[in-house]
């Protein structure tokens, strides 16, 4: 039923779509689903390539089976702060996981960044991310290298020497940065292209064309990125108010 647990039999529906090549939505609506249900599924179960029915269903019975003892584990280990509801915090945490995966992202990379952003101190050491997450240590530290890597997490060191990591206001700001400098990286490419395949070919404007779209999209993200910047240092509770009303006082 719509908002219950997928069936074993739904599960076999998302298989034929996806091997059909349906839009998430599309599978969704067959079954009467958010297509973020759908997205979720698929996603935390390999992927639309790799998604197998049987399969996602018996490692949904096995979760299932883990969670009332873990959340209590938890709950008993890091209670939320008051108003906070644990279960919808779990929720949230796995709608954002997913999301991220969609963007790019493999599963445990997303999942330490959710964890990382949805921690208030937006820091933890491998060892409490090891425990909120419960896998190992050597799972933390493949996807912390990763994040770092893309500029979407840093290191420093407490008062203990204890390396924590780190989301915090300017790392967007830099990871922004870092994907325009990536495109200047394939601009400068695919202009080196158009001297060797020769300037009045087609597949020399082809690639001028590549460049060109590309140079003003990183001219744009750049822009952009230092118009906005201020946005990431708003304090909670700040009114959600555009760029250019702000720049004005």
């Amino acid at each position: 039923m719509p908002g219950g647990r997928l069936t074993q039999q739904e599960r076999h529906q998302i298989a034929l779509g996806l091997a059909d090549d349906l839009p998430y939505a599309e599978i969704g609506r067959r079954l009467d689903r958010p297509t973020s249900t759908i997205t979720r599924e698929v996603m935390r179960n390999g992927g639309p390539t790799a998604y197998r029915a049987d399969l996602a269903h018996r490692a949904s019975e096995r979760r299932a089976h883990r969670r009332a003892p873990a959340s209590s584990r938890r709950a008993g280990a890091e209670p939320q702060p008051p108003g906070r509801d644990a279960a919808a915090v779990a929720d949230y945490a796995e709608a954002f996981t997913t999301v991220l995966m969609a963007s790019g992202l493999n599963r445990m990379a997303a999942r330490v960044l959710t964890c990382l952003f949805t921690t208030d101190d937006g820091s933890l050491t491998a060892a409490q991310l090891s425990r909120r997450l419960e896998v190992s240590p050597a799972s933390i530290s493949k996807a912390i290298a990763f994040l770092e890597s893309q500029t979407l997490v840093r290191r420093e060191r407490d008062e203990r020497r204890r390396d924590r990591y780190v989301v915090d206001d300017e790392l967007f700001y830099q990871a922004t940065l870092a994907s325009a400098r990536a495109n200047d990286r394939l601009v400068e490419t695919a202009r080196r292209g158009v001297a060797v395949l020769g300037p009045h070919t087609p597949a020399a404007a082809r690639l001028e064309n590549i460049a060109r779209f590309l140079d003003f999209i990183s001219e744009s993200i750049v822009r952009a990125a230092e118009q906005a910047r201020a946005v990431l240092h708003t304090g909670p509770g700040a009114a959600s108010t555009g760029i250019g009303a702000t720049e004005d006082h």
